[in-house]
């Protein structure tokens, strides 16, 4: 089920406002002087890096290229290769992981966390995936109204999905979607033995072809999608996630009074912010650990220019007008976009001005922490969390 938490949207059009940028579809792209479009606003500097939809914005050079596969296996000792979204310029050679909200390392796992009254932690790998195997070992959250998520999310919107209701620890949703085409109908359970996935560890993965996708639990195949299954014979186009993803890691609250009354009754109803976990711990969380990612050769007749990004050539965001390119990925600044990626002076995460707290930490049990307001800092289940770096100010203000 897509989901795009209330307190996103808002701070995008606060920020917006401020500038005056318009909002983008399908049907109303940017203008050139805010040229990216990130979740139905349009923007400069961090709209244009993950999550940047090319199909949304003035053009499709307006996003900037993003980080092609890389075969990894992630284990978490501190966060020194995690950097905060509002500091990230698009250099995922010098860091895997962008965040929002509360991950914390304890005993070699990235737990994400969601204080009281909080809107969650996201985790992002900022090297995108074009088919390929993606696994990790998950205990969810728990309790009615918070949700976990492991999902492969592109640019244009396709989609790949495990996530938990926090109600229902006996099974996992499995999903998908086609350029953000709303069809709840995808949807399936998966059922989870031991029957506790907040107390036992499970291994789920992804396994993605070009012609078949696959939901792995403990090694068993849980759910097969055909990518012939999937074919419109009125657009005729074939409705498969299809396009470059990020793995994107997350805990938010489906129950919070914010949501519509449809996503709060999907995650098990309003969060009871007095439960077991705030009692003991002061947040709910996730778990996550030795995450996989195994990258798949290109599909037949790519375009291959290159070794360093992916781009796309063509408004109808299919496969086979994906490029490899041996383009930069790096903003040169947070006011840069992909039509000129080094317009202004050069920063680095360092010194970045929109920067607050640290991106790194070596201790067994270490935070690193949003924007200045904890109340605020929170996450985006679907999509990137590259918001305009302005969000960091406006959350401040909340």
């Amino acid at each position: 089920m897509r989901h795009i938490p209330a307190w996103f949207v808002a701070c995008l059009a606060a920020v917006t406002a401020s500038a005056s940028a318009p909002s983008c579809s399908a049907d109303s792209k940017c203008p050139e002087e805010y040229p990216c479009c990130y979740s139905g606003q349009c923007g400069v500097g961090t709209y244009c890096l993950g999550g940047c939809n090319p199909l949304e914005s003035y053009s499709l050079d307006s996003c900037t290229p993003e980080p092609i596969c890389k075969n990894q296996t992630y284990s978490f000792t501190n966060l020194d290769n995690a950097i905060l979204y509002d500091q990230y310029l698009g250099n995922a050679t010098e860091y895997d992981w962008v965040y929002s909200g509360y991950p914390k390392i304890k005993n070699e796992t990235l737990w994400l966390t969601m204080p009281n009254g909080t809107t969650g932690s996201l985790f992002a790998l900022n090297h995108y995936i074009w088919y390929g195997k993606v696994s990790a070992r998950i205990k969810s959250s728990r309790t009615g109204g918070v949700v976990t998520g492991f999902i492969l999310m592109s640019d244009d919107s396709d989609e790949i999905d495990y996530e938990w209701v926090g109600y229902n620890l006996t099974s996992v949703q499995t999903d998908f979607y086609f350029q953000g085409v709303q069809n709840y109908t995808n949807e399936r359970n998966a059922a989870v033995t031991p029957n506790d996935t907040f107390a036992d560890w499970h291994t789920y993965t992804i396994d993605w072809k070009p012609d078949v996708l696959e939901w792995i639990v403990d090694g068993t195949v849980m759910r097969t999608l055909t990518k012939n299954s999937t074919y419109n014979a009125t657009s005729g186009v074939y409705m498969y996630p299809q396009t470059p993803s990020r793995l994107e890691m997350s805990i938010w609250p489906g129950g919070s009074e914010a949501e519509g009354l449809g996503t709060i009754e999907w995650a098990g109803g309003l969060i009871d912010w007095d439960s077991t976990d705030i009692k003991e711990y002061g947040y709910f969380y996730a778990q996550y650990k030795d995450i996989t990612i195994e990258c798949y050769d290109y599909p037949s007749g790519a375009l291959v220019e290159g070794d360093r990004s992916y781009v796309y050539t063509s408004d109808s965001g299919l496969s086979n007008t994906i490029e490899v390119s041996g383009n930069d990925t790096v903003l040169y600044n947070l006011q840069d976009t992909g039509l000129n990626m080094t317009a202004g002076s050069k920063t680095t995460a360092s010194n970045s001005e929109s920067g607050s707290g640290s991106s790194s930490s070596s201790s067994s049990d270490s935070t690193g922490t949003g924007t200045g307001d904890s109340k605020n800092a929170g996450s985006r289940v679907v999509g990137s969390m590259s918001v305009a770096v302005a969000v960091a100010g406006v959350l401040s203000l909340l």
